[in-house]
């Protein structure tokens, strides 16, 4: 029987991204598969404190151990904003749309569009708590491409690479993204103690 650990998350999205890193060894449930149906504040000021926050929210009042992830779009030339804010960078509302049209706006002058987009992911497992942070750099285009993928996706272009997120499709960005590199260190962390 696999071990069950639950990602503090109701992103499908990204649920999808991770039990399909971790399906071998892991059933991993979403906050709605434990019946947590709050939405756990992310009051920190860095992607680490709110991903602890959100780990330990769930582990506190839940009792299973449990890994939550914060990400943030860094750019450079705008003192590594929207950072922590990526998700409500134009208001609370929360609007993909929005925040790639705030960004796109704030950047029109800009020379550089250097940027990165920074997971990291908290783990809590018995009394014990670990980080795992993944990075992949690259820049923001002037208008948005492609149709997958979620968040910045269709305005960020990774290094190596002339396609955005959104045009490179999820089996691809699955390999390379940030989020990627953060789950396959827990991957490699969670296999070793198997």
């Amino acid at each position: 029987m696999k071990k069950q650990l639950v990602f503090a998350t109701n992103n499908q999205h990204k649920l999808e991204e991770v039990r399909h890193i971790l399906q071998d060894k892991y059933e991993i449930l979403s906050l709605k598969d434990i019946h947590c149906e709050e939405d756990i504040p992310e009051t920190a000021d860095t992607l680490e404190g709110n991903a602890l926050l959100k780990a330990q929210y769930v582990k506190n009042n839940y009792g299973y151990d449990c890994f939550s992830d914060d990400t943030g779009l860094e750019v450079y030339v705008l003192n590594n904003a929207p950072g922590v804010y990526s998700a409500r960078y134009a208001g609370d509302t929360k609007s993909s749309e929005d925040n790639m049209r705030k960004l796109l706006n704030e950047l029109k002058d800009k020379k550089d569009r250097s940027a990165r987009f920074r997971t990291v992911i908290a783990l809590l497992e018995g009394d014990s708590s670990y980080l795992f942070e993944g990075i992949v750099e690259g820049e923001i285009i002037q208008e948005k491409r492609g149709t997958t993928g979620f968040g910045y996706d269709p305005i960020f272009v990774p290094d190596g690479y002339s396609e955005t997120f959104s045009e490179l499709g999820s089996d691809i960005k699955n390999k390379i993204s940030h989020r990627a590199e953060a789950v396959k260190k827990l991957k490699n962390f969670l296999h070793e103690k198997i």
